[in-house]
Order: structure tokens, then C-alpha cells, then sequence
């Protein structure tokens, strides 16, 4: 039995990661543009902001319009080319095929949501007021968490060294990530970067996408027996 795939799902554009690379490259250009004191304003100003949600009126104001735009505009943000280039490579591996699962529009959605709710767990449990918060590393930890409900048994290339040499080898995506996952928590409490990087953020964010996949699973498995002609 052969099955046609109509030309319209087989070509489907995938938009939103090269979109979305894009605009974070495009932001982090544009910012280091800025004078010093000028660079330096902007993050404050399109930051998310840590603290504030224990005195009275600031679970309230944690929702008013400027600080909930806050928790999206901080994502297109980050403080360096190591923290850019980082969340962009994870983007382009977990990305690519989660957005091939899930359709682009389901994937911007992860992307932006997952980011929000991400910074927002950081401001929760970020007790020092005013601590900046800024990047794309919660949203990419979104894409991490949907990768892994959707592929739970993919596996991932890795490059490793062997004595003089390095070795390419396969091994099981959910191995990998979940190695990952360990490492967030430790980083929370101990190790390098401690209290200058918003882990809680980025567990938070791998949850919400996880969440995300399986919540979207049954629409998720409809729309792949549509691309394949069923």
C-alpha cells in the first residue's frame, strides 16, 4: 500500500526556530550597540526583576501590564556572546525537531510561554529585590522538557574524548537530559555560577515543557497522522 503525502504538509515551512534565532541574534546585536551606561539601562528597564512578590500588593503587581511584558521582552536579552551562543545551540538541536513535531505556531507558543512562566518562577524564588533576570535559557529549557515527552527515546550524538582520540557515539536523549536536569538542581544550591545564574528558572521552564508536550499530545499525534497522509 503506498500513501501520498499532499505537497502542502511534506514542504511545510518550519518558521519559528529560524525565527526565533533570528531575533535573539538581532536583540544581542542591538543591545551591545548601546553605550555603556545606555546598555546598562535597557537591561534594567526590559529585565525581569527579582523580589517584591512577599510585601503586600506584590503578587497583584507581579501581573500589572509593564512587569508581565517584562517576563517575554527578558528572554531577547542575555548578558554576553557565551550566554547567547549557549541557549542558541540548544535551540538549534532541540529545537528543529520539536517544532517538526508540534507545528511552528504550537512551538513559539512553548517558546514564549515556557519563557514567561520560567522568569516568573525565578522572580518567585529569587529572594534579593531587584536581581535582573535576563535570557532565553528558561524557554530553551522549555524546548529541552517538550523534546523529551515528545522523543523519549530518541538518542543524541555526542563527541567523546578518548585518549588521543574523540569518539562519536549515540547515546539515549533522556540519559543526557537527565544528567542535565541533576546538574540544575546541584547548581541551584552549590557549584559554578552560584547566585548569578537563575537555575530554578531553567527547571522550571524543562517542566512547563514537558507539561506542555503531553497536555498538546493528542492534537501533537492528529496533526503527525495528517503529514503522513492518514
Amino acid at each position: 500500500m503506498f500513501v501520498t503525502i499532499p505537497s502542502r504538509q511534506r514542504n511545510a515551512v518550519r518558521w519559528a526556530t529560524p525565527l526565533l534565532l533570528v531575533a535573539l541574534w538581532a536583540a544581542f546585536l542591538w543591545v551591545i550597540a548601546r553605550p555603556d551606561a545606555a546598555h546598562r539601562t535597557l537591561l534594567i528597564d526590559w529585565g525581569v526583576l527579582s523580589g517584591g512578590l512577599d510585601a503586600p500588593g506584590g503578587w497583584r503587581g507581579a501581573f500589572d501590564h509593564e512587569r508581565g511584558l517584562r517576563l517575554l521582552t527578558a528572554l531577547f536579552l542575555h548578558a554576553d556572546w557565551a550566554h547567547l551562543l549557549g541557549n542558541l545551540v540548544f535551540l538549534l538541536i532541540f529545537g528543529l525537531p520539536a517544532e517538526r513535531a508540534m507545528g511552528s505556531w504550537r512551538f513559539l507558543a512553548l517558546f514564549l510561554l515556557g519563557g514567561a512562566a520560567a522568569n516568573f518562577a525565578a522572580m518567585f524564588t529569587i529572594s534579593a529585590p531587584d536581581r535582573v533576570i535576563i535570557g532565553a535559557s528558561g524557554a530553551v529549557s522549555a524546548v529541552i522538557g517538550a523534546y523529551l515527552a515528545l522523543f523519549p527515546r530518541a538518542k543524541l550524538g555526542v563527541v567523546l574524548p578518548l585518549g588521543l582520540f574523540l569518539e562519536f557515539v549515540r547515546a539515549p536523549a533522556s540519559l543526557l537530559i537527565g544528567i542535565w536536569v541533576v546538574l540544575q538542581i546541584v547548581f541551584t544550591y552549590i557549584g559554578p555560577a552560584y547566585g548569578a545564574v537563575a537555575w530554578t528558572a531553567h527547571l522550571a521552564g524543562f517542566a512547563f515543557g514537558g507539561a506542555f508536550a503531553l497536555v498538546m499530545r493528542a492534537s501533537i499525534a492528529r496533526r503527525m497522522r495528517q503529514r503522513q497522509g492518514y
